[in-house]
């Protein structure tokens, strides 16, 4: 094989740094300018491009992503938005511009489901989007044209598809306090009479945009969760009811398991992503082995390896059945057995046997102790 050239070397150098240049510093795209075209997937099946929104007088252009809390609280508005002006010729379509694998774990701790296409068409699903929900995680390629800084942000333009106003929704976070400036509605409005947007650029407000670059955190976040210290004490019957009495101010979800447990071993990892999801917003993840004490370093070793690095206990008193009247009374006996306990000792989730993680991560997010900010 030649060698390459150093001059064609330096030529891919180049492009490799102008590439990762573009990727990062972007802007938000100016007033007055044209839409940029795209092609992008929508949940529905179908694939989308400027062009499908050609009999539009106006286009309104939103970058919005399921994650975000702030993105959460102008869903319903977007919903409101589309129909008070679908009748007038307006068209609105959101676009997710995250990329999935860019998300911390500790960043999804405010939703039950994270930015992926899948994620997006259970999103539009639960929250009834009436409006066509596109994904730009793949590329960012669309995204990076327009610019958008925050979910929400959204870009409004004319019939001739020029830029006539980007920014903010309004200037009220919370759904349930009345804003004061409408701003995207007075540039709807403002355009929908012929008439000149007062003010055509608002700064917005949310969550920043997860671009592919951003995927170094992930591995920031793994490096720290592995060097967290894992410990397993002992507890008995006694010690266990009160476990279960949850004396916290914490959401406590409670896991029996075992090493010789299939079942228990092949879901244990998505309880410690459910831990890191959710412990910074207070719930408490508490693991009890039914492993016979004599295997507790196995019992260790294992946790280790799935760096649960909460609260894990080994059942030590002598009658197993006593552990199980101590956990719950409804409980059968199998393992794996799963448990989800409010502060005041409420139980809100049962099921033995393998979870549904996604089903579980529901009953979290929907818990008043753990729900949306802005419901």
């Amino acid at each position: 094989m030649k060698p390459i050239p150093k001059i064609f070397s330096l030529f891919c150098l180049l492009c490799i740094t102008h590439l990762a240049s573009a990727q990062i510093n972007r802007t938000t795209l100016a007033t007055g300018s044209a839409a940029p075209d795209f092609n992008l997937p929508g949940i529905n099946g179908k694939n989308y491009t400027l062009q499908s929104f050609k009999d539009a007088k106006i286009l309104a252009i939103v970058f919005i992503c399921n994650h975000c809390p702030t993105s959460q609280a102008y869903e319903d508005r977007l919903i409101k938005l589309t129909n008070d002006y679908a009748g007038k010729g307006v068209s609105v379509v959101a676009i997710n511009p995250n990329n999935p694998a860019s998300l911390r774990l500790d960043e999804l701790g405010y939703s039950d489901v994270g930015d992926s296409f899948e994620d997006m068409k259970i999103r539009a699903k639960d929250r009834h989007f009436n409006f066509p929900y596109l994904y730009d995680g793949e590329t960012e390629i669309t995204s990076t044209k327009y610019g958008p800084v925050a979910t929400p942000h959204i870009f409004i333009f004319d019939q001739n598809r020029k830029l006539r106003y980007n920014g903010r929704i309004d200037d009220m976070e919370n759904p349930a306090k009345t804003p004061k400036s409408l701003d995207a509605r007075n540039a709807i409005d403002a355009l929908l009479a012929g008439k000149e947007v007062i003010t055509p650029v608002t700064k917005t407000f949310g969550c920043s945009i997860k671009w592919a670059e951003k995927q170094d955190w992930i591995k920031k976040a793994a490096v720290t969760w592995a060097n967290e210290p894992v410990k397993l004490d002992t507890v008995d019957a006694a010690g266990i009811t009160n476990l279960i009495k949850n004396k916290t101010d914490k959401l406590r979800l409670i896991n029996l398991w075992a090493t010789w447990c299939g079942p228990c071993v092949a879901e244990f990892p998505d309880l410690v992503t459910v831990m890191h999801l959710y412990r910074d917003r207070g719930l408490e993840f508490v693991s009890i082995s039914a492993d016979d004490p004599a295997r507790k370093d196995k019992a260790i070793s294992f946790l280790k390896s799935k760096q649960a690095s909460g609260p894990n206990y080994l059942y030590t008193g002598d009658d197993k059945y006593k552990m199980i009247e101590a956990v719950d009374p409804k409980w059968d006996g199998a393992l794996p057995y799963t448990m989800l306990v409010n502060p005041d000792g409420k139980v809100v989730y049962r099921h033995q046997g393998p979870i549904d993680i996604e089903e579980l991560k529901k009953v979290i997010f929907n818990d008043d102790t753990m729900g949306r900010i802005y419901k």
